[in-house]
């Protein structure tokens, strides 16, 4: 029980540590950084699916594949974002040779 709390209270201190470091980051780094974010996004897919496939019981294979949706969602959400965030850079000419 006190490993569970123990493992719960990091969590709070990440999440509220991870949210005051990235609301300081100014609007010209989100780019470069939300770049560097997503392929730690895709370290944390594969030990997500390591985790998955070492699996010895039913619950440990369900919160295996829980974390793989989710690394999954945050990965393709992140360079769905990077990507929109770069189309803002792009010039006029660009944008119609991309888009037709």
């Amino acid at each position: 029980m006190t490993e569970g709390i123990a493992l719960l209270t990091i969590f709070v201190f990440s999440a509220f540590t991870g949210y005051e470091v990235i609301s300081k980051v100014s609007t010209i780094l989100h780019t470069p950084l939300m770049s560097g974010a997503n392929a730690i996004h895709g370290v944390i897919l594969v030990g997500a699916v390591l985790v998955a496939g070492r699996a010895d019981s039913a619950p440990e294979l369900w919160v295996g594949l829980v974390a793989v949706f989710l690394a999954t969602l945050n990965m393709v959400g992140g360079f769905v974002v990077t990507d929109r965030m770069l189309e803002m850079f792009r010039t006029q000419k660009r944008r119609r040779d991309v888009h037709g």
